[in-house]
């Protein structure tokens, strides 16, 4: 960073850094002593859409590293197109296999990251319920390097009370995004 981009107030923007999923399993212990939110075993990675070979290259070589898995039953991941234009995989573990559903979006992030689409990625997410059946998902925005909880409710409303409550609880165990404006709503993502 230069002089001039301190005087101005600019400052680089932080490098991301895919090993903060690994810190999913332990918030999850947290989550189910403090709140009773279990995983439910789903969990996705959205991307900017990319078009062409390189990316059927990519979906190839994610399918056929996933399918690899011998202890996975189905299908490995699962691709689709939101309503707002934006990707997604999806992968499905058993619920009490969260290391390796985290290790699974892990390989998606990386494969991507190192086949040059990178700046296309933007979050991962995994998806959690109470005894209630209430939706909770716990989002890591992949260009802040950070993680931040998204409780949807019907009608396309969030349950802002609950988000600031998991906040609290997993501060400790993720690095929280700290600027509420960037809690993006993932309203219909694959998985929670």
């Amino acid at each position: 960073m230069g002089f001039l981009d301190a005087l101005l107030g600019r400052s680089k923007p932080v490098k991301p850094d895919l090993d903060q999923l690994f810190g999913l399993p332990s918030a999850a212990i947290t989550l189910q002593a403090a709140i009773g939110f279990t995983p439910t075993g789903a969990g996705s990675v959205c991307f900017a859409s990319i078009e062409g070979g390189a990316f059927a290259q990519v979906q190839q070589e994610v399918r056929a590293l996933l399918d690899a898995d011998s202890e996975r039953a189905g299908v490995p991941v699962e691709f689709s197109r939101d309503d707002y234009g934006y990707s997604w995989l999806l992968s499905r573990r058993a619920p009490d296999s969260l290391p390796a559903l985290v290790s699974d979006l892990h390989a998606v992030n990386t494969a991507l990251q190192d086949s040059g689409f990178g700046p296309q990625l933007l979050c991962s997410l995994v998806s959690f319920r109470d005894a209630e059946l209430r939706p909770m998902a716990l989002v890591y925005l992949y260009k802040r390097g950070t993680f931040y909880p998204f409780a949807p409710l019907p009608g396309q409303k969030r349950d802002n009370p609950l988000e600031l409550q998991v906040k609290a609880v997993v501060k400790d165990d993720l690095r929280i995004e700290q600027d509420l404006s960037r809690w993006f709503p993932l309203w219909g993502a694959p998985g929670l």
